[in-house]
């Protein structure tokens, strides 16, 4: 009987030692990964959404959705582009330095779109962690010309 508890004693207190020092390297992994985080540009949306209310169908709308580098690095916008090819997205091509904000125009064309309901979601290329960033999204309600 004493050979068994001896041996579970030892496989506890080597399963302990083990857990306790992998939790050790992961907490070292998420801190390095937290130093990391601080370097690129952060795109920081003023509105996530704006929703035009109803659009007669064949109707162009537009909406400029005002963004802050809140990061401590240039930010650079290499591109831009909408889930459907009837809204289109314009940037700012210069880098925007930490604190500073600029406009991505969102033109949505209503042409040839079914009536009811619609959404549309910006993606976003740039110099950030991670590098493709789900924007901010156009809503509205198609109806029939009048």
């Amino acid at each position: 009987m004493r050979p068994i508890l001896y041996l579970f004693c030892v496989a506890v207190m080597a399963v302990t030692a083990c857990g306790s020092q992998s939790g050790k390297e992961s907490s070292r992994a998420t801190d390095a990964m937290d130093t990391t985080k601080g370097i690129y540009p952060v795109m920081t949306f003023e509105k996530e959404s704006h929703n035009f209310g109803n659009v007669e169908e064949g109707e162009q709308v537009e909406y400029s959705f005002k963004f802050t580098n809140t990061g401590k690095r240039d930010l650079l916008i290499t591109k831009a582009e909408a889930s459907c090819g009837c809204t289109v997205p314009e940037w700012p091509k210069e880098p925007l330095k930490p604190g500073e904000s600029g406009y991505m125009k969102v033109k949505f064309d209503s042409k040839g779109r079914p009536e009811g309901y619609t959404e549309k979601e910006l993606y976003i290329q740039a110099n950030t962690d991670p590098p493709m960033i789900n924007g901010p999204k156009i809503q509205c309600v198609i109806v029939a010309k009048k």
